[in-house]
C-alpha cells in the first residue's frame, strides 16, 4: 500500500483544537513532563481530558488514544490507517532506520516474512542450546560472588552476550564493550530532547554509535557469505536466497535489520528480566513458589534445558507476564495516520501522530484491580479469557506484534530455571527501587539486590 505523501504532513495545529488537551510549554510542549513521570502524566491527563486527548511532544502535536479498544483499533489496524514507520521515524529514524518496526504494510509484510524463518522451530532450538549454556555459565559466576550487586548492568551485559551468541553466532570478544556503548548511546539518543546531532549532544553520540554498528556488520557480511554456513540469525540472513538464487536481502537490509534486532533483543529483555527479578526479590513467597516449580522439573544443576522443560513452567510464565504488565518494555507506541479517521466521536486528520499506551492500559483499575500489586494469578487461563484481548500488550499487536515474542519467553524461562535453581534474591533493608519508565523501563540506580546461593 503506497502512502500518499500529503497524508504524512503534520496537520495544522488549529485542525486539532476540537480535541481536549494541553500542549504545555512553547516549543518543548509536554516533553520534559512525560520524560520525568510518563505514568503519572498520562494518568493525570486521562482523568482531566478522558481517553482521547491532545498533547505536544518532541516538537509536534499528537493525539493519545487510551484503553484496550484504542490499542486494538491502532495496533490491529484493519483499515490500514496508521504508519508505524512515520510514527517511530522521528524517534528512531536516525538511529535504527528501516528496521522492521519502521516499515509498513506490504513492505513490512515482505521483510517480516524474510526474517521469520530465523524464529522457526529449528533455529529456536539452536538458540535455546546457546542461551542455556550462556545463562548457566553466568549464573555460576554470580553464585561465586554472593552479596549485594547492581542487577541492571549485570543483566545488560548478559543479554548482550546472549544476543551476540544467538544472533551473531560468535563471542564479540574485545569488541563487546564498544558494541555495548554504541547501543546504549543509540537508545539514549532516541528520546533526547535535542533531535539534531549537534556536537556534544546525546543525538550526536547516538549517530556515532550507529556508525560503529554499521561498520561492524558491513565488515562481517562478506565474511559470512564466503563461509557459506551458520545456524545463527546473522548468517541465515546473509545466506538467504530468493527463487532465482540471488541474495534475498541486500547488505543494507541486513545491516538495518541486525542493528534493530540486536537492540530489541538486548534492551527490552534487559528491562523485562530486571523487572522480573525485582518483583521476585520484593515478593519472596512468589520467588519460592517459582523455585518449587523449577525443582519439580527434576533437573540436575548441569542438565540442559529442553523445550519441554520450558513448557512445564506455567507459573513462571505467569509471573513474567505480571512483571511485563507492571513495566511493559515499550510503554508507549506511536503511529502516524495516513488518512482521516474518527475514534470515539473525534475526527482526526491525516498526518496526525497518534499514540497508544500499554503502560496506561496495564494499570487501569477497572481491568486490573489494585494495579500496583504484583499478582501472577491475573494470568490464569480463566482470568485471561475474561479480559479484552488488547488489555495486555507488552509485545504490541496486529501486524507489528513483536517478531521475537517466543524468543523472549524462551530466554526468560531459561533464565528463571537457572537463576532460581541456584540463587535467592532479596532487596537490601529499607531500599525502594526507583524506575525511569521511558523509553524503556530501567532502575535509576541499577537496582541493588542481595544474592545468596540456594
Amino acid at each position: 500500500m503506497a502512502l500518499p505523501s500529503a497524508s504524512l504532513t503534520p496537520p495544522k495545529r488549529n485542525t486539532l483544537t476540537h480535541i481536549p488537551g494541553d500542549e504545555g510549554w512553547p516549543v518543548i510542549g509536554n516533553t520534559l513532563q512525560v520524560l520525568a513521570d510518563p505514568k503519572g502524566f498520562i494518568e493525570a491527563r486521562a482523568k482531566k481530558f478522558g481517553p482521547v486527548y491532545r498533547s505536544h511532544m518532541f516538537g509536534e502535536t499528537s493525539v493519545v488514544l487510551l484503553g484496550p479498544q484504542a490499542n486494538e483499533f491502532v495496533m490491529f489496524d484493519q483499515e490500514k490507517l496508521f504508519s508505524s514507520e512515520h510514527g517511530w521515524g522521528s524517534i528512531l529514524g536516525l538511529l535504527f532506520p528501516r528496521g522492521l518496526m519502521l516499515r509498513d504494510f506490504e513492505d513490512h509484510r515482505v521483510h517480516r516474512k524474510a526474517l521469520s524463518v530465523a524464529f522457526k522451530a529449528g533455529p529456536m532450538q539452536s538458540y535455546l542450546t546457546e542461551l542455556d549454556k550462556g545463562i548457566a555459565a553466568r549464573i555460576a559466576q554470580w553464585k561465586q560472588r554472593p552479596g549485594e550487586m547492581r542487577l541492571y548492568p549485570a543483566m545488560k551485559q548478559l543479554t548482550l552476550d546472549l544476543a551476540a551468541t544467538s544472533f551473531l553466532g560468535a563471542d564479540l570478544g574485545p569488541e563487546v564493550d564498544a558494541i555495548n556503548k554504541a547501543f546504549i548511546a543509540m537508545v539514549a539518543a532516541a528520546v533526547a530532547p535535542i533531535r539534531k546531532p549537534w556536537p556534544g549532544t546525546q543525538m550526536a553520540r547516538g549517530v556515532r554509535g550507529r556508525k560503529r554498528i554499521v561498520a561492524y556488520f558491513s565488515e562481517q557480511i562478506p565474511i559470512r557469505r564466503k563461509r557459506g554456513s551458520g545456524g545463527d540469525l546473522f548468517s541465515q540472513l546473509c545466506l538467504a536466497k530468493d527463487e532465482d538464487g540471488k541474495p534475498l536481502l541486500s547488505e543494507q537490509d541486513i545491516i538495518d535489520h541486525m542493528s534493530f534486532l540486536m537492540m530489541a533483543a538486548h534492551d527490552t529483555l534487559t528491562s523485562s528480566l530486571t523487572s522480573f527479578v525485582s518483583e521476585l526479590a520484593a515478593h519472596p513467597e512468589w520467588q519460592q513458589t517459582l523455585r518449587d516449580e523449577v525443582t519439580k522439573l527434576g533437573l540436575t544443576a548441569n542438565a540442559a534445558t529442553s523445550p519441554d522443560n520450558l513448557k512445564a513452567l506455567p507459573v513462571t510464565e505467569m509471573a513474567f507476564n505480571e512483571a511485563l504488565r507492571k513495566k511493559p518494555p515499550v510503554p508507549s507506541m506511536p503511529r502516524r495516520a495516513v488518512r482521516d479517521f474518527s475514534f470515539m466521536g473525534f475526527a482526526i486528520p491525516a498526518g496526525t501522530v497518534v499514540g497508544v499506551n500499554p503502560l496506561f492500559t496495564h494499570h487501569m483499575p477497572a481491568i486490573w484491580p489494585e494495579p500496583d500489586r504484583f499478582d501472577p494469578l491475573r494470568f490464569t487461563e480463566q482470568a485471561v479469557r475474561g479480559r479484552h484481548r488488547f488489555a495486555f500488550v507488552p509485545f504490541g499487536g496486529g501486524a507489528h506484534m513483536c517478531l521475537g515474542l517466543h524468543f523472549a519467553y524462551m530466554q526468560a524461562k531459561c533464565f528463571a530455571r537457572h537463576f532460581l535453581q541456584n540463587l535467592t534474591v532479596a532487596l537490601p533493608p529499607d531500599y525502594e527501587p526507583e524506575w525511569q519508565m521511558w523509553p524503556i523501563p530501567k532502575p535509576r540506580d541499577g537496582l541493588r539486590v542481595v544474592m545468596r546461593p540456594v
